[in-house]
């Protein structure tokens, strides 16, 4: 049976603290302290107690995903893995219920075992079914490693996570560990990394990490693909054309649905000649309509709207900004057909064309303002990698593992999403 810490308990203890602090000094205060943490039915402390329940370095980090250190602290991870392997693993906290701060449960104790041998709860904190600001720090820092909204509630996400072997970690930081070793010699005093399983891109500069974005990659069945290029172009305002992928898969359908479809959309069709066609001489029962090039106009509801991000590469694949911005608040982040989408895409265009003369922020916004659609090559191009790296660490005691959402790694157990 769950209930809640009493606070009228709580602010007793502390009380007594500062009375004890007066009768006998600092050592004994620390003495009733002490008591009062290994209790069963403490409250909340303050950020300063919290900060000595907890070990190991702070789960953000400028350090880049593709860097030598990483590798290293890989390895660390890889060795602290197999040691709680040796340890027969960390227990299965039983899922189900919404353990939060101010719970009591008997579920906790099982909790606090499994954050102390993660290493996201020090030892000190004790063991007691207490849900109070130790766990509550912990299971925060446990939901920031695996890419989850860190809100301190357990829900199914949370125990999915949790809930996975110390073997299994351990396989998949192994796997990983060569896809990092792969890319840990120099790529450039500046470039891109999009992680596709974080659904996330740094841009890097000087070994450390000058901005990091949120971003959708693609879904299951339209992968964004692995690739290494240089991005050599931006465009504002772009023009869009859809893919033939996209052509068959959505657009017809919609056209059966819905006649007015690419009207509404501001989408014209246009013939092998680059003659302009009116949709309404195209049978579409058929798939004819694939063979045409379909074009969307610049504006607000243009699938890419303000800009383009461009890169050489044989998919077909590029970076772009998105008129539906709600998607990038999704916990799993995976609908585009393939391209990425970029969060606050103007701050990584920006820092792209920070070397291109007569691009500053200023004249880049007037640009978008416009509507004008304007090609802009670079001055200098910058080093784009797509790359698929699932589990990595920024420190020691900070392993950061996603959703395997491609199944590349080869463990069922790893598809989270799929599992849910």
């Amino acid at each position: 049976m769950t209930m809640k810490i009493s606070r009228r308990l709580f602010l007793s203890g502390a009380g007594t603290i500062a009375a004890t602090t007066m009768l006998t000094g600092a050592a004994g205060a620390q003495d009733v302290i002490a008591d009062i943490l290994r209790s069963s039915r403490r409250g909340n402390w303050n950020d300063q107690f919290d900060a000595r329940a907890s070990h190991g370095d702070k789960v953000a980090s400028n350090l880049p995903i593709f860097s030598p250190m990483t590798v290293v602290y890989v390895e660390q991870a890889i060795s602290q893995h197999a040691s709680i392997l040796a340890q027969g693993g960390w227990p299965i906290v039983p899922a189900g219920k919404k353990l939060r701060l101010g719970v009591v449960d008997p579920d906790v104790v099982l909790l606090r075992k499994r954050l102390m041998m993660s290493g996201d709860l020090a030892t000190a904190a004790g063991i007691s079914e207490a849900f109070d600001t130790y766990v509550d720090a912990a299971v925060k820092r446990f939901q920031a490693r695996h890419g989850l909204p860190d809100d301190g509630v357990l829900g199914k996400y949370s125990y999915a996570a949790m809930n996975i072997g110390a073997d299994v970690r351990l396989g998949q930081l192994e796997t990983n560990l060569v896809r990092l070793r792969s890319m840990s010699g120099f790529l450039g005093d500046r470039y891109v990394m999009v992680n596709v399983p974080a659904a996330q891109i740094e841009a890097v500069e000087m070994d450390r990490v000058a901005l990091r974005h949120t971003a959708i990659v693609g879904k299951v069945d339209r992968q964004t693909p692995i690739l290494n290029s240089k991005i050599n172009e931006i465009i504002v305002n772009p023009y869009w054309t859809a893919p033939e992928s996209i052509v068959r898969k959505d657009i017809i359908p919609l056209m059966r649905k819905n006649p007015q479809y690419l009207a509404e959309n501001h989408i014209r069709i246009y013939g092998p000649d680059g003659s302009e066609l009116d949709p309404a001489t195209i049978d579409w029962s058929t798939e004819d309509a694939a063979k045409f090039m379909f074009r969307q106009d610049p504006g607000a509801g243009n699938a890419m709207a303000s800009v383009k991000i461009n890169f050489p590469n044989p998919h077909a694949t590029y970076m772009h900004d998105t008129p539906q911005q709600s998607l990038f608040d999704k916990l799993m982040r995976f609908d585009s057909s393939g391209c990425v989408r970029v969060q606050n895409v103007r701050d990584l265009v920006t820092w792209l064309l920070r070397d291109t003369p007569g691009w500053d922020r200023q004249h880049f916004e007037q640009t978008i303002k416009s509507g004008e659609s304007v090609p802009v090559q670079l001055a200098e191009p910058v080093p784009v990698y797509f790359t698929y790296v699932s589990a990595w660490s920024t420190g020691d005691g900070v392993a950061h593992f996603r959703d395997d959402i491609y199944g590349r790694d080869g463990v069922d157990e790893l598809q989270l999403t799929s599992a849910l």
